[in-house]
């Protein structure tokens, strides 16, 4: 076993999972999976919710120690991995901008798309449903804050890449995988990021038939 494990849903499809799984690749650090099976509440077994505190996943071990929730975890590897690439901006100010957007990308602002375009639409049968009211209000702010945030003019959030980047062009392709029409530059800026290697390789993963949960 590596010093580094990753404990991720089965079929591959959490945004947050995601978001570790590409953060642990760019910083170029071996880790283990363990397949954690959300469909039979294994989250719940008292040896991992008590390892990992809020019987949540991802988790990620290091050593003894277990961390969980997604952000965490990527703040967690930046520090413990300060000679690694790094996967948020060095400039303060940009950082605090990537936090900005990965944050909000979990908030309630968002929840009509993630509920409406769940990830099971991304890898596995995509989804006619048209979007409620709320859907397309949800859609139109996000849209909205990628425009703003891509004003610059550059390829990116800040002046280089970073996991916010990947983060936002994965709730984008929520919509673009089903269907959804985006203005040319957000489009552009979502498949540029999604057509990186460290993402690629969690979106050509090789899945398992899909189980609701």
């Amino acid at each position: 076993m590596r010093d580094l494990t990753l404990y991720r849903d089965d079929f591959w499809i959490s945004p947050y999972v995601f978001t570790c799984d590409v953060t642990l690749r760019e910083k170029g650090l071996a880790y283990d999976v363990v397949s954690v099976a959300l469909q039979r509440g294994e989250q719940g077994t008292d040896v991992f919710a008590g390892a990992s505190v809020t019987a949540r996943v991802p988790a990620l071990r290091h050593g003894d120690f277990v961390v969980a929730e997604s952000s965490a975890i990527v703040e967690y590897l930046e520090e413990a991995f300060p000679e690694s690439p790094r996967v948020l901006p060095t400039d303060p100010k940009e950082r605090a901008r990537a936090r900005q957007v990965m944050s909000w990308i979990r908030s309630d602002d968002t929840f009509p798309i993630r509920e409406e375009r769940p990830t099971a639409s991304m890898f596995y049968a995509r989804t006619d449903r048209v979007l409620s009211a709320a859907g397309a209000r949800a859609a139109t702010k996000l849209v909205d804050v990628a425009t703003r945030l891509l004003a610059h003019g550059g390829e990116h959030i800040g002046p280089a890449w970073s996991i916010a980047d990947a983060d936002l062009a994965f709730m984008l392709q929520r919509l673009m995988l089903n269907g959804g029409a985006l203005p040319e530059r957000v489009r552009a800026y979502a498949e540029r990021v999604w057509s990186r290697p460290t993402v690629r390789a969690f979106v050509e993963y090789e899945r398992q038939p899909y189980v609701a949960y």
